[in-house]
Parts: C-alpha cells; sequence; structure tokens
C-alpha cells in the first residue's frame, strides 16, 4: 500500500526580499525629486515592523506606495502588509508596517472548512501550530486541493510547501 502524500499550507515572510525591497525604497526616496527636503524615510522598526516618516500625510502614503511596488517586482504578496493609519508626531507624520505571519486558528478553521467541504473526498487536513498539513493517497487530489485553496482570496498569504 502505497503512503500518503502531502503538502503544507503555510504564511512565511521571506525576510531577505522584505529587506531588499525596503532598501530599493529607501534608495529611490533618497534619489527622487518629488521626495526631497520632505524628510520622507522608510526603515525597520524592530524585527517584524517597518516605519514610514514623512513632513505630509500624502508624502508618507507615497513612501508607503513605493515600498508596496518593490515588494511587487520581489514576487512578494502585499497581504503579509497590516499599514496602521498615519498619525502625527510632532511636525512630522508617521505609518506602522506589520509583517504579518502565520496563519491563525481561525484563519486555519476556514481554509480546512472549505477543503473538507469542497475537496476532493478521502483529503485530510491537519493542523500543526501555524500550519496546515494535507495529506491524501491520490497526488492529484492535492493538486485539486492547492488549485481550490489559490482560486480563494484570503485576507492573509498563503505558500505550499513540503510537496512529496
Amino acid at each position: 500500500m502505497a503512503a500518503d502524500s502531502s503538502f503544507d499550507i503555510v504564511s512565511k515572510i521571506d525576510h531577505q526580499e522584505v529587506d531588499n525591497a525596503l532598501n530599493q525604497a529607501a534608495k529611490e526616496i533618497s534619489q527622487r525629486f518629488d521626495f526631497k527636503n520632505t524628510g520622507a524615510s522608510i526603515s525597520w522598526h524592530g524585527d517584524a515592523g517597518i516605519e514610514v516618516v514623512a513632513n505630509a500625510e500624502e508624502r508618507a502614503k507615497a513612501v508607503v506606495d513605493v515600498f508596496k511596488e518593490k515588494l511587487i517586482k520581489r514576487h512578494q504578496s502585499l497581504k503579509i502588509l497590516d499599514v496602521s493609519e498615519p498619525r502625527q508626531s510632532g511636525r512630522e507624520v508617521k505609518i506602522d508596517i506589520d509583517l504579518e505571519e502565520g496563519i491563525s486558528q481561525e484563519q486555519a478553521k476556514k481554509v480546512s472548512k472549505l477543503i473538507r467541504d469542497e475537496g476532493p473526498k478521502g483529503v485530510k487536513v491537519q493542523v500543526q501550530g501555524e500550519e496546515l498539513r494535507v495529506s491524501s493517497k491520490k497526488r492529484d487530489d492535492l493538486q485539486d486541493v492547492i488549485t481550490l485553496v489559490k482560486a480563494q482570496d484570503y485576507d492573509f498569504a498563503l505558500q505550499f510547501i513540503n510537496y512529496r
């Protein structure tokens, strides 16, 4: 009897790609004419946070847009970003961006319910911490599950790893 094939559904951030996107955005902001003398900057704020600073709310939002462009070029999902509302801090406007990683229990329940209800029969889903393990005897069923989950528009980023 053949062993079950499986794969994991995770929500992970490629920190190196995010760091590269942030550095590219910072470089572009320092060189662009429309950001001259606006005090605009973007930098890391802790391990999983980014801080945008500018002298006007529109400039701060423009810096966030530049950062989003760089993330897209590096094939990173914008769903990893949790952008806060602009807040006044003295003469500056600041925007905090949190990077969201991992699948919460509630999100895992949504995905596993979808797979159980609409996925092929004989597919098993197990929640393992912040990831889901999907297994089946047929590899074709696993391909169908990946297609099904990709078709959904969740508000969190998903990747499929450890396909075996």
